[in-house]
Order: C-alpha cells, then structure tokens, then sequence
C-alpha cells in the first residue's frame, strides 16, 4: 500500500503549477508532504511554519496522509504528531516520510524528491543523541581532553558533510542548515560543560576554564532569520544565555534556573543580545513560561510579568504569559486552592475542598505512563507510612473513567484516596499541571503550602517534616 501511494504522488508532482514573484514575495512554487505513521497517537497530524499551524491533515484509514504546500517558502517546516519533527523543505519537492511512534527518532525516514536532505539531517541528530549519552562522562574531563574530544567528533561530521557534499547539490539555505546543525549541536556542548562546572562551584569542585575555551563565542549570530526556529540553534541560544545569567549574578548565589534573578537577567540579555524580532519574543515567551510554572514566589512573578510586559512586542504571548502568570500567583503559598470538582471510584462528584480532612498532598499519574504510575505510588506508599499526618490524595490526569477505574481495583490502590478532575482542562489551567511528578502540599484549610514540589525530590520529607513542626 506504502509503495502504491508513493507512485501514485508522481503524477501530482509532475502537475503541480510552479510559480514565483520575488518581487512580491519571498513564497516561490509548491510542493507534496505525505507519508505513513505508524501505531499512529491521533487521528491527524499539523503542519507548522515558524510558531504557526498551518493545517491539520487527517490520516486514512492506511494511517496515511497527503498534503500540498502552497506559495512554498524555502526552509524548515514542522511535522506534528505527539512529538515535533522538523523537515526542510523546497519547491517541488515530493517528501514522503513513514514513522513508527514506538521508537519515533529511529525509525524515521524519507523517500521522494527532497528525501535525501532530511535523511542526511536525520543521520546528523542520531549522531548528536549518541553524543549526549556521552556527555555525563566528557563533563568529568579537564577542559584540554574535552575539547580534544569535541574537536574529534567536529572534524568526523565536517568529513560526512564533504561526503555528502560531493554527491549532492543543494542550496545555500540548506547549506546553512547543515552547518548549523554541526556547529551549534557541538557549541551547545560547550555550554553544559560551562553550565555543570558553574553548579560545582557550591561544592569548591569546579575546574578552571581557560579563556580560550570560550573563543567559539565569537562566531555567535544572535538574530539568524532562517535559524531562529531550528532547534539545534534555538536550544544553544538558551544554554548559553542561561550561563550568561548566572555570570551576572554567580558573586550573589549559586545557579538556580527556575530562580527569580536567573530569569530577571536572562531576560535583559534575550532583549539586549537578540537582534531578531521573532527570535527574542519566542525566547523570551520560552522564559517566561519555564519561570512562572516553577515560581513560589507572588512579588517577584509581578516583577517578571512586568519586565516581559516591558520587552515582549507580540501581544499574543503577552495575553498567554498573562493567563500564566495569573494562574500561578494564585497557587504560591497563602492562597487557597481552586475547589475544583472531581469524579470518585463511585463515579460521583466530590469537590476538592471537602476532601481536605487533614494536611494534604496532591500528586498526579495517568495509565499513559505505567512506569511513572508504579513508581509514584509506590513513593507515595512509602511516605504515608512515615507521615501518616498526610494524607495523600492520586488524581488521574486522563478521561477514561472506566480504564481508570479498572486500574485502581486491580492495582489495589486506596479507592478513597483515587479521583479523577470533572473537568481537565480546567483543572490544568488552574493548577498548572504541566508535569506528572508535579505535586502540591496543602493544609485542612485547603491554604497552600507549596504549590510546586516533587514526590521524588529528597527535599520533600524535609518539607513534611517542617510543615509538622510549625
């Protein structure tokens, strides 16, 4: 059937009208985008330009899907379907792509014209995963045997790049691409090595970085048009940045990305260093939304709002980072929880507040994640037999009250203690649920205690314990 539908696509390519006024627009000629997905998670897949959707295509009943970009503008395209995949994409091309969601990056390929670009980029991020499986040992290293290191792996992707150049032709935005995808995959590296010594420095373990380490700064482009959507170069941007930040406040305290001066000079560097428009609102949304779903602290997430306010020119981020903000300032120690609704083992609706008896601790799991699931209750189990004070209350995030139900029974869980929200997506609007090991301590009164902590983090029988003494 694959190879059917593949031969079936020529004849539409063949037919497709190719047009182009530069004069007008930089959008010059069209090209196909299908594939298969395999063990597919929806129904559709999107397709993204820049922060945009351009359309929702939906599957056959083959999981396959078929789609014609229009007025085409040369570059990186998105493909999403439970996880993001960037393709890079020209007039006249005929990409056909076929993915297993089990193992999505693995078993990713591509045929058709234009395939064997995203396959050469393809083979470059495996290549970059593999490294970062290494990093935990190179960080150990002297700051000489690491860059020796990297200086290794840089000069065995610059001879697969001249390999590849050799046999192909292809445009110097592409070009561009490929570059980027070896330079900034192995600045990035540089960066967690500055980043790691940096957090050593509470323990007096750092080692001495010469100032020749840090040359590859110098060939930073901080406003790169046809980057500033690619993620090896966006996720370099925001590493270093991050080691920026703390260079401007290290004499102050240790580390802390989720902390208030981390952010607030983080901030002031995106405005000040990033000279493309689109680049600095998308870093500083990106900001704002890692600091606000980790702050605790209501005086200084007014601050962050007003000085993203101040710097931010895209209103729509202004209105969602508000919405943010709103929600977690109201989740900071002090206020009260939403009294939110919820669907007991009885399928009956209990709100949250009368079912605050005692201090309580709120933790979240889904049937989506078995490992997470076994392993949360089981820690839970573990810290209700040393703080019977709590009690500790499981809410599952899915929808599919008779699946969770079953789940329940046949695992054995506290039928008592096991609810699912009435509502999720208001409950994930207003608690903030942005991750399953996210968990929320609260008093009898339902006042919060702390609005953002983890049942896996060894600090939380410390916080038990201090909410008891007080």
């Amino acid at each position: 059937m694959y190879l059917i539908r593949k031969i079936l696509l020529l004849p539409l390519v063949v037919l497709c009208t190719i047009s182009c006024n530069q004069k007008k627009s930089n959008a010059c000629g069209t090209a196909w985008i299908g594939g298969e997905i395999v063990n597919p998670k929806k129904d559709h897949i999107l397709i993204a330009r820049s922060r945009k959707v351009i359309d929702t295509i939906q599957l056959d009943e083959n999981n396959f899907f078929l789609y014609k970009l229009e007025h085409l503008d040369p570059g990186i395209y998105f493909i999403i379907h439970n996880e993001y995949q960037a393709i890079y994409v020209e007039p006249n091309d005929s990409l056909m792509l076929r993915v297993n969601t089990m193992e999505f990056d693995e078993s990713l390929s591509f045929t058709g014209r234009g395939s064997s670009r995203n396959n050469f980029l393809m083979e470059l991020f495996l290549l970059n995963e593999d490294v970062n499986n290494r990093m935990l040992a190179y960080n150990t290293l002297p700051p000489e045997e690491f860059e020796a290191k990297l200086d290794s792996i840089w000069e065995s992707r610059e001879a697969l790049y001249k390999e590849y150049k050799n046999s192909k032709s292809f445009s110097k935005g592409f070009e561009e691409i490929i570059e980027a995808a070896i330079d900034y995959g192995l600045y990035s590296k540089k960066e967690l090595y500055i980043a790691t010594n940096a957090r050593k420095k509470k323990y007096n373990e750092n080692i001495e970085i010469p100032d020749s380490f840090y040359s590859f700064r110098n060939k930073i482009d901080y406003g790169n048009e046809h980057l500033r959507t690619y993620y090896p170069y966006y996720r370099f941007l925001n590493y270093h940045l991050d080691n920026l930040a703390y260079e401007k406040y290290e004499d102050k305290g240790n580390y802390n990305q989720n902390g208030f001066l981390h952010n607030y000079h983080k901030n002031i560097l995106i405005d000040s260093l990033v000279s493309n428009d689109s680049l600095r609102n998308s870093l500083l949304r990106t900001n704002a939304h890692w600091y606000f779903v980790n702050a605790e602290d209501e005086s200084n997430e007014r601050i962050i709002l007003e000085q993203f306010n101040k710097f931010s020119t895209h209103d729509r981020d202004k209105k969602e980072i508000a919405r943010l903000a709103e929600a977690t300032m109201k989740l900071t120690p002090g206020h009260t929880i939403p009294n939110l609704m919820l669907l007991t083992t009885d399928n009956t609706v209990k709100d949250l507040h009368s079912a605050l008896t005692q201090p309580t601790v709120l933790y979240f799991w889904s049937n989506k994640n078995l490992k997470h699931q076994k392993k949360i209750h089981n820690r839970v189990d573990e810290l209700q037999a040393k703080y019977p004070e709590f009690n500790f209350i499981g809410i599952n995030i899915d929808t599919h009250f008779k699946k969770w139900l079953k789940t329940v029974k046949s695992s054995g869980y506290d039928e008592g203690s096991e609810f699912q929200f009435e509502d999720f997506e208001e409950a994930e609007l207003k608690l903030v649920i942005n991750s399953m090991n996210k968990a929320m301590i609260i008093d009898r009164n339902g006042k919060i205690l702390d609005g953002n902590t983890n049942l896996s983090d060894f600090g939380i029988e410390n916080q038990l314990l201090s909410y008891l003494n007080k």
